[in-house]
């Protein structure tokens, strides 16, 4: 089943179901309005929504409209809790050894994660409003789970059955901003700014046998400025998979239902099929010649982050957004 939300006049935006191949959509007004009602019930509401996804499927809805990727919030438009991991700690590795720092050996059992903005998510369509270059304007393509309502110490076994959608993320990143707020020791928060979310979310039966309960067997492609960045597989080199940084997240406390788990940036040892992020081209770059000649994101660029299946359809939709200059309220 595939799920979105269109933009209106309220901030939680409109549920639509859309139709496999993301040219049909069709509101669900009767079941629910918005996504989060969904996944609040999602026990009761799912199999009501799946129907319509059928119907929808076969052509035999009559109120069915043309599903516009360009009229699109993030499925979420906000969200209880957004709490994005680091998965691929070879990512994480490379970019300690650029600056050479040792990594600790707990990076390898101890899952990182962070706790996001999740108050004003960004569209799929939107542009990014940046208030100074110098920032060091960055993307990051990853994937994202949301879950129902997952109990406090959940082991990773119990934590898969409480994953009922994905979709892809660019959470932005704001580089040069990270070093002072990680020195002070408490985080981020200045240096991530918000985030954006794929036009659609999905059940993972959609992806077939991409999906084995754990992690996503595709590549996930990346473009900035209409050439091709990187298109790592997702299920390559997930140190933790995705029930068991859903479990970390609710080690001491619970997590309510719409809640959004996210990988962390998609990286292979096997660089050539590039990167997901600036900063890891950056430390590749650094390792190689001791210095970058990538540089960041000016106003202007633009990035594309989609995931296809074996037949070339896109999958998700695709978050395709440009870095302009904040103008101010």
């Amino acid at each position: 089943m595939k799920l979105a939300t269109l933009k209106t006049n309220s901030r939680d935006g409109q549920l639509v179901v859309v139709s496999k191949d993301l040219t049909k959509a069709v509101t669900v007004e009767s079941i629910a309005s918005t996504l989060q009602i969904a996944i609040d019930n999602w026990q009761e509401m799912a199999p009501k929504l799946e129907e319509v996804y059928q119907a929808l499927n076969k052509g035999e809805v009559s109120n069915s409209i043309a599903f516009e990727q360009a009229q699109c919030e993030s499925p979420l438009p906000r969200a209880y809790q957004w709490a994005d991991g680091s998965a691929y700690v070879n990512h994480v590795e490379l970019v300690r050894k650029a600056r050479n720092a040792e990594m600790p050996e707990t990076f390898w059992t101890d899952p990182l994660m962070y706790q996001g903005g999740s108050d004003s998510f960004i569209g799929p369509r939107d542009e990014i409003p940046v208030v100074s270059e110098d920032y060091g304007i960055d993307f990051e393509s990853e994937v994202a789970v949301i879950t129902d309502d997952v109990p406090m110490a959940s082991t990773p076994e119990q934590a898969k059955s409480h994953i009922k959608l994905l979709m892809l993320v660019n959470d932005v990143s704001l580089r040069n901003l990270i070093p002072g707020e990680l020195a002070k020791g408490f985080g981020f928060f200045s240096s991530k700014p918000s985030s954006a979310f794929s036009p659609v979310a999905i059940t993972p039966d959609e992806l077939g046998e991409a999906w084995d309960g754990a992690k996503l067997h595709l590549p996930l492609t990346t473009h900035l400025n209409n050439e091709l960045f990187g298109q790592p597989n997702c299920g390559v080199d997930m140190t933790f998979d995705f029930p068991t940084i859903v479990a970390h997240a609710a080690k001491t406390r619970p997590l309510a239902a719409g809640c959004i788990v996210g990988s962390g940036t998609i990286s292979n040892y096997d660089r050539s099929a590039g990167s997901s992020c600036l900063a890891e081209k950056r430390m590749l770059e650094i390792i190689a010649d001791g210095k970058p000649s990538t540089s960041f994101m000016k106003f202007g660029d633009t990035v594309r982050i989609e995931m296809f299946d074996d037949n070339g359809d896109s999958i998700f939709g695709a978050i395709d957004q440009q870095v302009v200059k904040y103008k101010g309220a």
